[in-house]
This record gives structure tokens, sequence and C-alpha cells, in this order.
């Protein structure tokens, strides 16, 4: 049980990294778009989302080349369009991409990563994440 509750912690904290480092990177781009809800929160800053949640299945749209951030764990997200940055912190996330187009950095634990479409760069240093392309 303390293992669980210092797993809890630690993607609690990670979803509040993403908030903030999301908004410490914020300048004149205008207003941040915030959402929250049953399917966790997303904050986006100019062309980056910023996800963070713990035990949800959501969607999200990168579009045609928004950089993606993901905190939290035991998510199951389905991502659609291209995105051209992802990074993803957390623990236990199941993420499918469309397209990845430039890199993908994952440093999060037991993290599983498809894409169907791409060339990233990958960076992976994390522990038990599963990255593959397909």
């Amino acid at each position: 049980m303390r293992a669980r509750s210092l797993r809890l912690v630690g993607s609690v904290a990670a979803v509040a990294a993403v908030g903030a480092t999301g908004l410490a990177g914020c300048s004149d781009s205008g207003a941040p778009t915030v959402s929250a809800g049953s399917s966790g929160v997303q904050v986006e800053i100019a062309n980056t989302i910023n996800y963070g949640s713990v035990g949800t299945t959501a969607e999200i749209d990168c579009a045609g080349g928004k950089s993606l951030t993901v905190g939290g764990s035991n998510n199951t997200l389905t991502v659609k369009g291209t995105c051209s940055n992802v990074n993803v912190g957390g623990a236990d996330n199941r993420l499918t991409f469309d397209e990845i187009a430039d890199a993908l950095n994952v440093v999060g634990l037991n993290n599983t990563v498809s894409y169907s479409t791409g060339q990233p760069k990958v960076n992976d240093t994390g522990s038990g994440n599963s990255i593959r392309k397909g």
C-alpha cells in the first residue's frame, strides 16, 4: 500500500509540474486555454498542450503540429493529428498517437507509447517504458 501511495503522490506532483512548466514559459502570446473535468486538466499555451490527470481515458487533438506534454498516471490517451514534440512524464500511461513529427521524450515509468507515422527523435530516459511505431 505504501508503494502505491508514494506513486500516487508522485503522479499528483507530475500533474502539478505539467501546469507549472507550461505557465513558466508563457509570453505575450495570448491567454492560455484551460479545460478541466472528468477527463483531466488540459492547459494550452501558445502552440503547446499540457495535459495532466490520474486514471482517465481521453482524446486529445494536436491538430497540425502542436506540442504535447503529458503528466499523471494510469491514463489512456488517444492523440489525433500531428504532434511536433511530445514529452511524457508520470507512470503507467497508455498513449496512442496518429503522428509524432520531430521528437518524443519519455521520462516517466512503465508508459506505453505507440505512434502510427512520423520519424521522431526518441529519447527514453525513464524506466520500463515501451515505445513502438506501428
